[in-house]
C-alpha cells in the first residue's frame, strides 16, 4: 500500500491534512518529526512527503537531504508558515516539487500532491 506522508510537529495540522487527504481518497501516514518519518519502515511506500520546513528537531530541508542521500525517490512538497523567499528558493533548488505557505488553499496543496505523485512515477 502507498501513502501520502505528512510530517509536521503540529498535531492539529497533521489531523487537518490527514482528514483533507482522506476525504479525496488518499491513504495517509502522519509523523510528528522528521526523525520519526525517516525511522519508519513505511518510508519506502511513500507516494510523496508533505514536510513542514520548520519543526522541532530535524528541519524539513534536512529530511529532504537525508532522503536524497539515501537515494529514496520520494517527491517532497514543503509547507511553511515561516518560509521566506530565500528558504523557498533553496528548497526548490534542492528538488522540492513545490512549497505552500500556511495557511494555504486546499486546491493548491492538492495540485502539488498530484504533481508529486506524477513525479514519483517518473522516478521509478
Amino acid at each position: 500500500m502507498s501513502f501520502v506522508c505528512i510530517v509536521d510537529d503540529d498535531a492539529s495540522v497533521r489531523s487537518a491534512l490527514g482528514n483533507l487527504l482522506k476525504s479525496v481518497g488518499y491513504t495517509t501516514m502522519t509523523f510528528s518529526s522528521g526523525e520519526a518519518f525517516l525511522a519508519s519502515p513505511l518510508v519506502d511506500d511513500a507516494l510523496c512527503a508533505l514536510l513542514d520546513l520548520r519543526m522541532h528537531g530535524m528541519q524539513g530541508s534536512d529530511v529532504q537531504r537525508h532522503l536524497q542521500e539515501a537515494r529514496r525517490n520520494i517527491p517532497v512538497v514543503f509547507m511553511s508558515a515561516h518560509g521566506d523567499d530565500e528558504t523557498v528558493q533553496r528548497a526548490m533548488q534542492l528538488g522540492a516539487v513545490g512549497v505552500v505557505r500556511k495557511p494555504f488553499a486546499e486546491d493548491a496543496l492538492l495540485e502539488l500532491i498530484e504533481l508529486a505523485i506524477g513525479r514519483k512515477g517518473e522516478l521509478n
